[in-house]
């Protein structure tokens, strides 16, 4: 969606204002205390006790952004592990980039000899002072070694998506539970305060009657050198390595490093990026299950021979580069009224990237735009009677009837006390790698293992297995060229039933 830079900055001020509005007292809490997010804003407190001894398993791209974001007032990280040593090197020096600055950086010249490196994470969850440990290997990977760290006593925060398929996710609940041991998934918009307040504006019924959420993350690799999913392999990896790949599950170098291309080793733009915006929807929506999914993806661009970086004889890839898909989710008055029903689309692609990723939420009275998990704008829908309303007017919120907040709007361009209230909040929002963490942590310490709803873990291993089927059936629909009913049972960690083994999927 295109804005004039005035469209801009008047959506965000609306934004602001309507939170300021209807948080007020809880903003001007969180800024006491000096932070708008973490302990405060989402319940948990400071550690008493020490900081949770963790290891990290893979620290690769993901693996060294965790590093850079981990908490060291919650955690401790007493070793790594990574089977290339280019990685375990990246894990301390960093890569120059502003997100993966390394450990040495972040904790001191120390951090080299007080921090252990293995190449095996058998090795790493050998070690009897290892608590917890945070994952960030290879999708095909995620279920294997999880269930490794399970087993040896371990907690765990699995990275996103939780597994290669359902088969797998509903295994990690098991024997999580079986080991008493938590199992967290790294979806972090679950900790996210900017999606967290864009969320209180949904529930807080502002948008009005929602029927249609837009979702979206779109790439250009079509210049040189942008593929940034196809890397080098590295010499001294490759020879490290040689002879080791089986034992790890990977065919060969080429499946370990540019994992996510191939069908085997990764879950494609649905699990990489989908689950994002599929999570985001479904939070907007109250975490309820989609009712059915269908939709088309295909190889348009590096599929197409003499087009992209490569030739289609030599770019092997068997992933999609376009996805585009519908899911049908059930409105608030869906079981008295089957036609109660929400549209969420998502399109993933690599030749345009006008409109990079965000969801914009619409419904009868406003619309809600979140934006690369930095900013959201906000606009009163336009009243047929007074006019008011739209991308040039400034909103207010009133008491409705019966006491409600609505919106209401007017042409003013001061801004309101509570929209500067609310802004200064939000300026300090991260993008919930950091409150993850701690909340994993805390978790721990405090032997926690009761639901979101209670306090426990925001994003534990049954509602990341719900995104979970929200993706990889999405790529079942898209295989099998047809609308697939989500089934209850799928949902189940308790039931065998997968939406992979399914026979009305998979004819």
């Amino acid at each position: 969606m295109y804005f004039t830079p005035e469209e801009k900055i008047l959506g965000k001020d609306n934004f602001h204002t309507a939170v300021g509005s209807t948080r007020r007292d809880f903003l001007i809490g969180t800024m006491a205390a000096g932070t708008a997010a973490g302990a405060t804003y989402f319940g948990y407190q400071k550690l008493d006790g020490n900081p949770v001894k963790v290891g990290f398993i893979g620290t690769g791209d993901e693996g060294s952004v965790l590093l850079t974001e981990h908490p060291p007032e919650y955690m401790e990280i007493v070793a790594i592990a990574d089977l290339r040593p280019t990685n375990q090197k990246r894990a301390f020096d960093g890569d120059g980039n502003e997100h993966r600055i390394g450990l040495v950086k972040k904790l001191g010249a120390n951090s080299k000899k007080n921090i252990k490196v293995y190449d095996d994470h058998k090795k790493l969850l050998e070690d009897p002072n290892i608590e917890a440990v945070v994952i960030a290997v290879p999708l095909s990977q995620h279920a294997p070694v999880a269930i490794d760290a399970l087993k040896a006593g371990k907690h765990v925060l699995c990275e996103k998506l939780m597994a290669h398929d359902i088969t797998q996710c509903k295994e990690m609940i098991k024997v999580a539970k079986e080991n008493n041991k938590l199992l967290a998934v790294g979806h972090q918009r679950h900790y996210s305060v900017l999606y967290d307040n864009a969320n209180h504006i949904v529930q807080q019924g502002l948008l009005g009657d929602i029927k249609f959420i837009r979702a979206q993350w779109h790439r250009n690799n079509s210049f040189p050198g942008r593929d940034s999913w196809r890397k080098q392999i590295n010499k001294t990896d490759a020879a490290s390595l040689e002879g080791r790949l089986s034992e790890y599950g990977y065919d060969d170098m080429e499946h370990l490093i540019n994992w996510r291309l191939y069908n085997k080793t990764g879950g494609g733009l649905m699990a990489e990026l989908g689950s994002h915006q599929l999570d985001a929807a479904s939070i907007f929506l109250g975490k309820v299950h989609p009712i059915a999914v269908q939709g088309y993806g295909g190889r348009n661009f590096y599929g197409v021979k003499g087009v992209g970086s490569l030739d289609k004889q030599q770019d092997d890839r068997e992933i999609d580069d376009h996805v585009y898909v519908t899911f049908e989710f059930p409105g608030p008055n869906y079981e008295s009224d089957n036609h109660d029903k929400v549209i969420v689309t998502y399109s993933s692609i690599n030749t345009n990237r006008m409109e990079p990723y965000g969801e914009s939420v619409f419904g009868s009275r406003g619309t809600m735009y979140v934006n690369l998990e930095k900013d959201v704008m906000l606009f009163k829908e336009a009243s047929p009677t007074t006019g008011g309303g739209g991308t040039e007017q400034r909103l207010h919120v009133l008491n409705g009837n019966p006491g409600a907040p609505v919106l209401d709007a007017s042409e003013s361009l001061a801004p309101s006390t509570n929209a500067a209230v609310a802004s200064a909040a939000l300026e300090k929002v991260s993008r919930g790698y950091t409150e993850e963490m701690e909340h994993f942590c805390y978790c721990i310490r405090n032997n926690n293992f009761d639901p979101p709803s209670e306090g426990g873990l925001k994003c534990n291993g049954t509602v990341a297995m719900a995104d979970a089927i929200m993706a990889l059936t999405a790529n079942l629909a898209m295989k099998h060229q047809k609308r697939i009913v989500f089934k209850d049972e799928w949902f189940d960690p308790t039931s065998p039933a997968t939406p992979e083994n399914d026979e009305q999927v998979t004819s």
